[in-house]
Formats: C-alpha cells, sequence, structure tokens
C-alpha cells in the first residue's frame, strides 16, 4: 500500500483560488495542503521525513473530479464488487482525476442495490482516487430520451425508492439524474433537494416551462447537455436552451468533440461560461482499452478508436479521458488555464458540496494537485498527499 508522507514542491507554478503564484512551492503534510509559498519564500521548518519533488516550472493546479463515470480499465460500477472499484480509482490519476462519483445505470432494483452497497462498503485507499459519492443516472427518466439507458428498466419517479437505494448506498447518492416532466407537482424533486441530494436533469424530453419549473422546485444541474434532451428550436428552447438561459443551471459536458461538436461546445462556452460549465467523462469499462466488443447495463457495446456504441448506433458512454477533455476546452477561444480549473476542480466540488474540502488549491483543503505543463499533459498527479502517477521518465 503506498505510504502518507509529507511532500514540498519548489519551483512551480501554483494556480490558487486568487492568483498565480510564479516559482512557488507547495507544503502537503498528512493529507492536506500545509503551506503554499511565494518565490523565495520557505517555511520556518519542514517536517521529517519529507519528499521534495522539482516542479521545473511546471503548473500546480487542483485534481480533476468526475462527477459522471461509470466505468474504466476494463471494469464498470454495476460490476459491483471492490475489485471493479479498485481498478477504477487505480487507474484515473493517469487522466489526473482524483475523485469521483461512482455512476450507475438504469437497470433492475437488485442491481443497482447491489451497485449501490458496494459503494457503501468500499474503503477508499491511499495513492488512488476517491469515491466521493454516487450518481444515480436514471431510472426515473424519458423513455424516448434513453439513449444507451435499458428501456424495460424505466420507472415513474418514486421517493419511497429512492430512499431505499438513498439508505443502501449509506447516504452517498450525491447526484441523480432524472426527467423532471415527469414530476409535475415537484414532489419528487423537492425531497431530494431539500436533502442535499443534486438534481440534474437529464434523458427528459421536457419543454423550456417545464424546465423553468424544475428549477423552481429544485434542479440545479443538466446531464452531458445536448445528449439525451431537447435542442433548441425556435419555438422551444427546451432543455439546452434552458441551460443557457437560467442562470441556476450548471450543465455536465462531454468534451469530445463527438457527444458535442467542437463548434457546438463554443457555442455553449460562449453561452454559459467556465463558471457554469462542469467537464465529465461519462466513461464507460472499455476507457483505457483497447477497441474491441464490450458491455454496458447488459447491452453490446462495439468501441472503436474514439467511441462506444450500441448495435443501434447509439452513443454508449465515452472513452475520454478528462485531461483530454480539459485540453479540447483550452482549444477554444477565451477558454484559459484558470477557466478549465473551474469546469474540472471547482464547480464540481460547489456542486456536490465538498467545496471546503477539494476544486482548488488553498490551505487546509486535501492535497489532490495535479503538475501538468501548459498543455494540461499530466506529469504527476497527487492523491490526498500520496504520489499516485508519475508520468514515465519524469521521476
Amino acid at each position: 500500500m503506498k505510504q502518507l508522507s509529507s511532500i514540498f514542491i519548489r519551483n512551480i507554478t501554483i494556480h490558487t483560488e486568487t492568483e498565480v503564484l510564479q516559482g512557488g512551492s507547495l507544503l502537503l503534510q498528512d493529507g492536506k495542503i500545509t503551506g503554499i509559498y511565494a518565490e523565495g519564500e520557505q517555511p520556518e521548518s519542514y517536517p521529517a521525513p519529507l519528499k521534495i519533488i522539482e516542479g521545473n516550472g511546471l503548473l500546480a493546479i487542483p485534481g480533476f473530479i468526475d462527477g459522471h463515470i461509470h466505468g474504466a480499465n476494463g471494469a464498470d460500477v454495476m460490476d459491483a464488487t471492490e475489485e471493479a472499484l479498485d481498478k477504477m480509482a487505480e487507474v484515473l490519476p493517469k487522466e489526473g482525476t482524483t475523485s469521483f462519483l461512482a455512476t450507475t445505470v438504469t437497470q433492475s432494483p437488485e442491481n443497482i442495490e447491489r451497485a449501490l452497497q458496494n459503494v457503501a462498503e468500499y474503503p477508499n485507499k491511499p495513492g488512488q482516487a476517491e469515491i466521493i459519492g454516487v450518481h444515480l443516472e436514471g431510472p426515473f427518466i424519458e423513455k424516448d430520451r434513453k439513449g444507451a439507458q435499458p428501456l424495460k428498466y424505466i420507472i415513474e419517479p418514486n421517493v419511497k425508492q429512492f430512499e431505499h437505494w438513498q439508505k443502501i448506498s449509506g447516504n452517498k447518492i450525491k447526484t441523480i439524474t432524472m426527467a423532471p416532466e415527469h414530476d409535475p407537482n415537484g414532489e419528487f424533486i423537492k425531497h431530494l433537494s431539500a436533502n442535499g441530494v443534486n438534481v440534474s436533469a437529464g434523458h427528459t424530453s421536457a419543454t423550456f416551462a417545464e424546465m423553468k419549473q424544475a428549477v423552481q422546485y429544485g434542479v440545479r444541474q443538466v446531464t452531458h447537455i445536448c445528449n439525451a434532451m431537447t435542442g433548441i428550436h425556435h419555438r422551444d428552447i427546451g432543455v439546452v436552451g434552458a441551460a443557457f438561459e437560467l442562470e441556476e443551471l450548471r450543465a455536465e459536458l462531454i468534451a469530445d468533440g463527438i457527444h458535442v461538436s467542437p463548434e457546438m461546445m463554443q457555442i455553449i462556452y460562449r453561452n454559459m461560461g467556465s463558471e457554469r460549465l462542469i467537464l465529465i467523462t461519462d466513461a464507460m469499462r472499455a476507457k483505457c482499452l483497447q477497441p474491441g466488443n464490450y458491455e454496458l447495463a447488459g447491452q453490446p457495446v462495439i468501441v472503436s478508436e474514439d467511441r462506444a456504441v450500441l448495435e443501434s448506433g447509439t452513443l454508449a458512454g465515452s472513452i475520454l479521458k478528462l485531461h483530454h477533455g480539459a485540453q479540447n476546452m483550452l482549444q477554444l477561444s477565451d477558454v484559459t488555464v484558470e477557466n478549465v480549473i473551474q469546469m474540472t476542480a471547482s464547480n464540481p466540488a460547489k456542486q456536490l458540496g465538498v467545496f471546503d474540502k477539494k476544486g482548488s488549491i488553498a490551505v487546509g483543503k486535501d492535497a489532490d494537485v495535479l503538475l501538468v505543463n501548459e498543455q494540461l499533459d499530466i506529469e504527476k498527479t497527487i492523491c490526498r498527499g500520496v504520489i499516485a502517477y508519475t508520468r514515465e521518465g519524469n521521476n
């Protein structure tokens, strides 16, 4: 098991919450950020033992938080085993992800319960990405917008059912994707919102009027914007238009250039800005593996070099690595590293209510730190004070 030790990283450009420090240093102790130093400054004393890392001018940014990921490295959350979650948590630091929501799919109640129970019992381990909760995607969705969610398991919103699942999860369901038009009186949404759950509109045929009402009930997010939802029409701007127009909403974005074209990514960014976008992968088990035949929610999935699809051709999640999504955003007009930090770290942390611990480089927060170059290639990933990944040839 990887051991916790004190780490001093020097000669780095530190992107803090409030400023960029050139030639600065970071001190990490007991899994926390305990010191941030400008050029020429240093701690009064150094803890022992201490590992010193030469930053060589690299950027230090907060670790990425993936709020929507089903699988990677041959594993899926629905496998409902500790080994599957280990496989995901071990590989994700290579793409800069230091924490994530284990995401379920629409499935039988029994299968969902097994997955939730598994997450509830899972022990996060040093040197791996941390599971900070569950994203329950479905089964309370619109059948006509099911995407790769299995039709036969879709059900109507049910408070009693949700509470049963929340209890099984150990109260770890942090986000739920649901179709708000199936809760016209808002009973379901209000209950979840009042209990601190991040309610996200997705796999939905909601109109703009229905979205406005849903926001009043407590919806605060849109799931993988543009995918499995009503787009913008000149007589009804739908869910996508609602994301643009309603300031209460943040939106997930799969920035692979496939789920949403680069041109549409630019339009989304111009309308929402970095303060309301959350980059996700929505990745399935084939991420990090070779093209071939795989499975999602019991359905055959064909994976090529750049995408995963059902036999019908419907996109079935992605094989996107989060730092590649961040790099794709950086290619757009008017996007800076600070904007990328918002979309990959601070926004998801705020949306999930963990900004007191994660999402930025600040004294007292978890030592989830990435060392990257100007192009956002991952050179080193530190998860809660433990080095989880070092790019080959960069020791």
